[in-house]
């Protein structure tokens, strides 16, 4: 399962920076966003993306320990949505012991 999970994550990884690296090269966020905002859409979309950056930022405020980190993968995940997320799940997983499984990766290290 966690050699799964860690498959997966990278592919998620690796597909969410093409997304993001393409798009960059085509399309300015920052000249688009006044037209991205009047899209009832779009607002629903970034208010599910804080939603779920809320439920992901209080799982790792749980594993965490340092404040530090704590902050830093806050504003990762805030600025890098799941760029950011993918890494940190991998991290987790790859900070797994052999035989250790999902239950390990939920709770705190």
């Amino acid at each position: 399962m966690i050699t799964t999970l860690k498959i997966v994550f990278s592919a998620l990884l690796i597909w969410v920076n093409y997304v993001v690296v393409s798009t960059s090269l085509e399309s300015s966020l920052f000249k688009e966003w006044d037209f991205l905002g009047s899209i009832p859409w779009m607002r629903a979309t970034l208010w599910d993306f804080y939603a779920n950056i809320f439920i992901i930022t209080l799982w790792m405020f749980y594993k965490e320990k340092s404040v530090f980190l704590k902050i830093l993968w806050l504003i990762l995940f805030v600025c890098l949505g799941s760029i950011a997320t993918c890494s940190y799940v991998l991290i987790q997983l790859f900070k797994l012991k052999t035989g250790e499984g999902v239950k390990e990766l939920l709770s705190k290290t």
